[in-house]
């Protein structure tokens, strides 16, 4: 088990994902440095810095609550608020060698800020900020924007779309340039993660 206490951010979420690889690789060393996952309402407007992030005491370390395939179910219990996640680590990433960061599909579900399947992407590098990113299911393309190493939707309306689809489909495949425009392709296995969104509803109803 990992010692080390997750931060849950008032503006950013740090630390959260580093706990969850350490669930996902049991044998691997702790590391000193995690993943940053900005929330989607963090995002800065364009020409503003970036948002500090502020810690909230009290928050919890994340708990793995359901393993279903590649797809695993977390909580993490704060101070005031709670919430809960789906994760996946990508099958396959191409092209091969390069060194980068783990990347990660994170749905998350903040009931206390009414926020229900989040999905950020997590790719492991920095990304050519704006357009030009693409996630794939099903045979439908959805446009993502990029900020930093994170990816969303780009049309927050397609959001509840692009989750039904993970629901139905057998494989996700996302296309993104890197800041020097290198394109890099992450591949998911879609098998257990209407489970795994089953057990995020059941524990942040």
């Amino acid at each position: 088990m990992m010692k080390d206490v997750c931060r849950h951010l008032g503006v950013v979420f740090t630390g959260v994902l580093l706990a969850v690889a350490a669930c996902l690789e049991s044998e691997a060393a702790p590391r000193e440095s995690g993943v940053v996952v900005a929330r989607r309402d963090a995002k800065p407007d364009k020409g503003k810095p970036e948002p500090k992030a502020e810690e909230t005491k009290g928050a919890g370390k994340p708990e793995q609550v359901g393993s279903y395939g590649d797809w695993g179910a977390y909580v993490a219990q704060g101070a005031k608020d709670k919430t809960c996640y789906a994760l996946a680590r990508p099958k396959d990433r191409a092209p091969a060698g390069l060194n980068r960061d783990p990347a990660y599909v994170f749905i998350s579900t903040r009931p206390s800020d009414k926020v229900r399947e989040e999905v950020s992407i997590i790719m492991g590098f920095p990304l050519k900020e704006g357009e030009g990113s693409k996630a794939e299911v099903g045979g439908t393309s959805f446009d993502l924007v990029a900020k930093g190493t994170n990816a969303w939707i780009k049309n927050q309306a397609e959001e509840a779309k692009f989750v039904e689809a993970l629901r139905k489909g057998s494989k996700l495949v996302v296309r993104a340039p890197s800041a020097r425009g290198r394109v890099t392709t992450d591949t998911y296995v879609l098998s257990g993660v209407a489970q795994a969104l089953e057990k995020v509803q059941k524990e942040c109803p």
